[in-house]
């Protein structure tokens, strides 16, 4: 044999073998490893080969995808002729279509904005992080006017233009606040923590769909007689300061987690209150948080749907007008299935990002 002519120890080192490896390996490994594996195994790859046939038969092989009214589809599936039709105003609202491009433009800019902030490895990443503390003052000119361009009201806004503004605003605006109130609470001075856990405990005690009924409606009896407050800045300030109470939680957990010792061992060496923060305990808590604070973006951006309740229409509030129409009556189907794979995109995009931050930066102790 081959291997007789080997020395004691110095056989050299053999490929596993190819049924332990690869696909066939991951398989064998966690669908086929015992019997109780290969049954549910085969139930639920029958399960979903059944729900995927009856998705596709009715969204695709039967659907219809043009007409002018339910009317015009007729071969028994899906009817995205409504969506094709109200599709601008799915995405836009009522921005005036002349003007959709400023639209386009600014979605393009916020991903220029964000691609230096969420990734380290990119090209010219100064100039452009420049840029991204410079964008929300050009998405402001973009989607309002100003500078030569048509000024459009915000009772225009809808559809998921509107979700983006106050989604993003709200992400943006609500993590700093968060982190403060979360600090606040944490703090020495007596006066500052009362009044940061007042206002968590209140803010979190409180459902959204109220605090959004109180920007529409009572906000209005105490301001000054004549003065107009717009609807969406109302709007934008509730959703900000009710995801910042929670965020805060989320950062004190991750605050608590800290030993004490780290930040004794900060002032041994002379640094302040803000420089350990800043330097030591803030980011191994926010690598700590990352699941929750991810998990609360999530939740804002899908609670954006609430403010269909108060007249703005997002997505949501478009497709229930359009069906409020004869023509598309009993779509409801289409419509709610379109809205929520709008949402789950970006949801899953949040989620797949978080498992990446916390993959590079690796949070917690993977073995």
């Amino acid at each position: 044999m081959a291997d007789a002519t080997y020395q004691p120890g110095q056989h050299p080192d053999l490929p596993p073998p190819p049924s332990t490896t690869g696909v066939v390996g991951w398989v064998r490994n966690n669908l086929l490893s015992s019997p109780l594996n290969i049954f549910l195994t085969v139930v639920s790859g029958l399960l979903v080969y059944f729900v995927a046939t009856s998705v596709y038969e009715w969204g695709f092989a039967n659907a219809d995808f043009s007409g002018a009214s339910r009317q015009d589809c007729t071969s028994g599936g899906a009817c995205w002729a409504l969506i094709n039709v109200r599709f601008g105003q799915f995405i836009y609202g009522f921005y005036p279509e002349a003007q959709r491009w400023r639209v386009n433009l600014a979605f393009v800019g916020l991903v220029v904005a964000l691609w230096p902030l969420l990734f380290d490895n990119v090209p010219a990443r100064k100039q452009l992080l420049w840029y991204a503390g410079a964008y929300p003052i050009i998405a402001f000119v973009l989607l309002l006017g100003g500078f030569g361009l048509e000024s459009v009201e915000t009772a225009k806004f809808g559809g998921f233009l509107l979700t983006m503004v106050i989604g993003v605003t709200g992400i943006a605006v609500s993590l700093p606040l968060g982190i403060v109130l979360a600090l606040g609470r944490r703090s020495d001075m007596l006066f500052i923590r009362t009044i940061c856990i007042g206002f968590i405990e209140f803010i979190r005690g409180v459902p959204l769909i109220t605090l959004l009924f109180v920007a529409s409606t009572l906000l209005s009896f105490f301001l000054p007689p004549g003065t107009t407050f717009n609807l969406l800045l109302r709007v934008l300030i509730m959703v900000t300061l009710f995801s910042s109470a929670y965020l805060a939680e989320v950062v004190r957990g991750g605050l608590q987690a800290i030993p004490v010792g780290q930040r004794e061992a900060a002032e041994s060496l002379g640094l302040g209150y803000w420089r350990t923060m800043y330097l030591i305990i803030l980011p191994q808590a926010l690598k700590i948080s990352i699941p929750g604070i991810v998990n609360s973006f999530i939740g804002l951006f899908k609670d954006t749907t609430l403010v269909a309740i108060i007249g703005l229409l997002d997505p949501l509030g478009i497709g229930r007008a359009a069906l409020a129409d004869t023509k598309w009556q009993g779509l409801s189907s289409e419509v709610y299935v379109f809205v929520a794979v709008l949402f789950f995109i970006f949801s899953f995009g949040m989620s797949r990002y978080s498992l990446y931050l916390e993959k590079k930066l690796e949070v917690g102790h993977a073995s």
